[in-house]
């Protein structure tokens, strides 16, 4: 964990390499049966734009407008609530996930630029972060605000994890909920007093992996009540806040990342490869900043 232009403890991930996944002409279809309290029975995912190149780290602002990156063209967008899409920052480094700072600062893990940036309400860039412990970062992918202002990154340190990468705090900020690209665990750790993370377990399990293929876990995301929704091979896999499955967003495309935002949080908005989609919900967005 860092605090905002300093490191106050050392909880870090080790870094994540995604594979692109083949890109299907296919647009994202809602199972007929919908997710009780999630997604109404027939709803499905709606483009919003396509013609992107890989599309992720959106995040939900305070006004419901939504920002989001374009990896391999070195963007990131913003799209307002009149549904304009517009780039707001050029020469992004590969930045790919992205939080907000309670002052309204886009913060960005910068793949080729080895460091968490900041790019201010007047446009101006800075670091935040490039080093721990005297290391230069290696590609940060994922990052998340809590509520003191300290900054989770997947990076660094948790060697147990093979390929961790999406990664959420719980509504109350006392749990840090993080996912494994490679394998079908998710895992909880307790947020301390100082910002670190103890007691790693078990929060949930993904389903319906292919034999023999990797999970495909990226980007997550959670809703006011605590339900964890997590981009996979087999869709948007959603869990109740003790980790019970729910059911799965059947995406046609291959989402690899997943975020609230629109009126009163309750559109899901996903970034699928060249495509942005959004969902309506029943569910709503977390009562806070950013995710």
């Amino acid at each position: 964990m860092c605090r905002a232009n300093r490191i106050a403890s050392a909880l870090m991930f080790a870094a994540c390499v995604v594979a692109a996944a083949g890109i299907s002409s296919r647009l994202l279809a809602q199972a007929s049966s919908g997710i009780p309290g999630v997604v109404a029975a027939g709803v499905q995912p709606q483009l919003v734009q396509e013609n992107f190149t890989f599309v992720e780290g959106p995040v939900g602002a305070a006004d419901g407008s939504l920002y989001f990156s374009d990896i391999r063209v070195n963007k990131t967008y913003h799209l307002d609530m009149a549904g304009k899409i517009s780039v707001i920052r050029e020469n992004t480094n590969s930045t790919n996930g992205l939080a907000l700072t309670k002052d309204g600062d886009l913060l960005g893990a910068e793949g080729d630029g080895n460091r968490i940036s900041k790019r201010s309400r007047d446009g101006t860039v800075t670091t935040v972060i490039d080093s721990y412990n005297g290391m230069k970062l290696l590609s940060p992918n994922d990052l998340v605000v809590d509520a003191k202002g300290g900054i989770y990154i997947t990076i660094l340190i948790d060697n147990a994890v093979p390929r961790p990468n999406g990664l959420v705090l719980t509504m109350d900020g006392k749990t840090l909920i993080v996912d494994n690209t490679l394998g079908p665990d998710v895992y909880a750790y307790d947020i301390q007093a100082d910002g670190s993370a103890k007691n790693k377990r078990v929060f949930a399990r993904l389903r319906d992996t292919p034999a023999g293929e990797e999970s495909g876990a990226d980007g997550m995301a959670i809703d006011r009540d605590n339900r964890i929704y997590v981009t996979s091979v087999a869709g948007v896999q959603v869990f109740d806040a003790k980790g019970a499955y729910l059911g799965t967003i059947k995406p046609g495309r291959q989402a690899a990342n997943v975020a609230f935002a629109g009126p009163n949080k309750q559109t899901l908005y996903l970034t699928a490869r060249e495509g942005l989609y959004r969902l309506n919900t029943l569910a709503r967005g977390p009562d806070r900043l950013g995710k």
